[in-house]
This record gives C-alpha cells, structure tokens and sequence, in this order.
C-alpha cells in the first residue's frame, strides 16, 4: 500500500472519528437548581421580512413543551394581554420586566423567541422553504439563563433532472409555488422546527414536572 494511501485512509477516519464524536454536554445546573413548573412563551422576535412568522411559530410552541411536561400558558392570552396594556409587538414585550411577568402571569420562566428564517430560500438551484428559530430560557425569579438552544427545518427540495436548465427552472417554479401557496407551506416545516426546538433530549430541554420522564 502506497504512503498516499495510507494518509488518505488516516485522514478519512480522522473525519469519521471527528464526526462519531459525543458533542459536549449542555451544562443544566442553573436548570436543575430552578426546577421551572410552567413557561410564559412571548411571541417571537421576527428578523425575517415575512410578517407571518411571529405568530406561525407562536401557534406551534405549546405542544412540544406540554409534551416535555411544562404548564404552557395559553399564548393566545399573553398575547391579548401584552397589548391591552401597551406592548403592542414582541420587542416591546420583551422589556417588560421580569418580576413583572411573574407577578402577573405567575411563570417561573419565561421563553424568549426569535425567528431567524422564515419562507422560501432561493438558492440558484434549489428553491426550499427554511424555518430557523431560537430560544432562551430565563428564570423570573433570579433572571438567570436556564436554557438555550436553536434549530432549523426546511423540506429541501432538490432538483436534479434535464441538466443546469432544468434545474434553475424548477427552482424558480418551486419558489413561485411556495409563494402561492402562502404560509400553509411554511407551518409544516415550522412544526418541525418548533419540536425539534422544544422537545426534551439531550442538549435541548430538562423534562419538566408534568412528564413521567422528569428527573430521568
């Protein structure tokens, strides 16, 4: 066996060790130490030019976290609530102040939202539609950072048939459809991203209290 190849068979399982490798731990001892019983979700903070995606993200949090055995207060609620005293949009919302949140609401914590891509991605050739979110998990007793974490959704449509032609034309048919059909076509990839985000695992959310899982 030649020295080349010896080298490149070195280097792939660098790569495969690399990649097979246990990411490190999320440290938990803030979250542990809170023991957080129910969550006020605030809708999210959109950076996106979409208008839609506060409120889509906002429709499919609660689940994911019910799930994870947390009291999610209806968001809806909050929602109505925040602007009947005037805070009228999520970045107004999210100065109000914490004692404040607890006082009224009575959450332990409180979920920061923010949207980072939303809609249909064109990407010369390719047209798929993206759901990026973030999330930061604060208490509001002491204002320390119990939680945070992101992820990412998107139906990836690749095409791949009738050559460099074919392909740039079906990207830009999927965009145009994407649009058409509005934000009916980014839910399902919200509701991924919303699960993927919130759901109990390793690295994500500690299980909560209302889950049989909680403490395992």
């Amino acid at each position: 066996m030649s020295i080349f190849i010896q080298r490149t068979l070195l280097s792939l399982m660098v790569i495969l060790l690399a990649a097979c490798a246990t990411p490190a731990s999320y440290d938990y001892t803030a979250f542990k130490q809170s023991k957080p019983r129910s969550i006020l979700v605030l809708p999210p903070l959109n950076q996106t030019p979409d208008t839609h995606a506060t409120y889509t993200v906002l429709s499919t949090v609660t689940q994911p976290l019910a799930e994870s055995g947390y009291y999610v207060f209806p968001v809806a609620l909050v929602d109505q609530t925040f602007k009947e005293n005037g805070l009228p949009n999520p970045e107004d919302m999210r100065h109000a102040p914490l004692n404040k949140l607890r006082e009224i609401f009575g959450a332990d914590a409180v979920l920061y939202l923010t949207v980072t891509q939303y809609g249909s991605a064109y990407k010369v050739v390719s047209s798929d539609i993206v759901v990026s979110v973030s999330a930061k998990l604060v208490d509001t007793r002491t204002g320390k950072l119990l939680w945070d974490g992101s992820a990412s959704a998107t139906n990836a449509q690749n095409n791949n048939g009738g050559g460099l032609t074919g392909i740039l034309i079906g990207a830009v048919v999927n965009q145009i459809v994407n649009s058409v059909r509005g934000d009916s076509a980014n839910l399902p990839i919200t509701r991924l991203t919303s699960v993927d985000l919130l759901s109990a695992k390793p690295g994500g959310l500690l299980y909560g209290p209302r889950s049989p899982m909680y403490g395992k």
